[in-house]
């Protein structure tokens, strides 16, 4: 049988020890200074920006807890704001700098996958992913070009419960004439993963081009963004 003395000895550095009194090589700031932040696991890239623990679990414990309560990184990009704040140890503070930067990390992916132009779907879905990424819910979006189809503007249209058909057409028309667009592109994601379109998103693209088509404006393309690197275009199936 093991004493309690013994099962001190054997309980893990971190349960034992904050960060700050760990061996240099072994704290994920100083480790990520050395190696930069690709040598660090995601756990630790965590305990970096959540900083402290809590009494007797350091930053990377609660890293990990976080990882696996919310199955990874993209989890805890979905969690709602109140799931993890129900987590111990997790205030106000910390919640902000993980959700700040998650988005952070988006922004960034935009910003290098950007299309010159914005005529191939395959690159406008690669480019406008990242704003759907943790999204439990519909998200539908506007990208807003001008004569030479350099990005004007983006606009989140409607995000929660679909919306009727009509809502969109006329907040989408709005945005567009608003910026003095010359076209647009309409964007959703389907929460289930699947990009096939459904008989509503038939009925939004085609209220959308009679729209598009009475204001002399060029609609180019609805995508709709699934799972992975899923995605459907209705201008490549030749439906619009």
């Amino acid at each position: 049988m093991v004493d309690d003395k013994e099962k001190s000895d054997v309980a893990p550095k971190s349960a034992r020890q904050p960060i700050k009194d760990w061996p240099a090589t072994e704290r994920p700031r100083e480790k990520l200074l050395q190696l930069g932040p690709e040598g660090l696991s995601d756990g630790e890239l965590l305990a970096v920006l959540l900083r402290i623990g809590t009494s007797g679990q350091s930053a990377e414990d609660l890293g990990r807890q976080l990882m696996s309560q919310f199955n990874g990184i993209s989890g805890i990009d979905r969690a709602h704001i109140e799931e993890l704040l129900a987590v111990p140890g997790m205030g106000i503070a910390k919640m902000a700098q993980l959700k700040a930067a998650i988005e952070i990390g988006k922004r960034s992916r935009m910003q290098n996958t950007q299309p010159k132009g914005f005529n191939d779907a395959a690159d406008v879905a690669t480019y406008i992913r990242p704003r759907f990424e943790g999204k439990r819910q519909e998200s539908f979006l506007s990208i807003l070009l001008d004569g030479q189809n350099r990005l004007l503007a983006e606009r989140v249209i409607a995000e929660g419960i679909p919306t009727q058909a009509t809502v969109y057409v006329r907040r989408v028309m709005e945005e567009a004439l608003r910026v003095s667009a010359s076209a647009f592109i309409v964007a959703h994601n389907h929460p289930s993963g699947h990009p096939a379109p459904s008989p509503a998103d038939d009925q939004t693209t085609q209220d959308l081009k009679q729209a598009a088509d009475l204001l002399n404006l060029v609609f180019q393309d609805h995508i709709i963004i699934g799972s992975g690197d899923s995605y459907y275009s209705y201008a490549e199936n030749d439906k619009l």
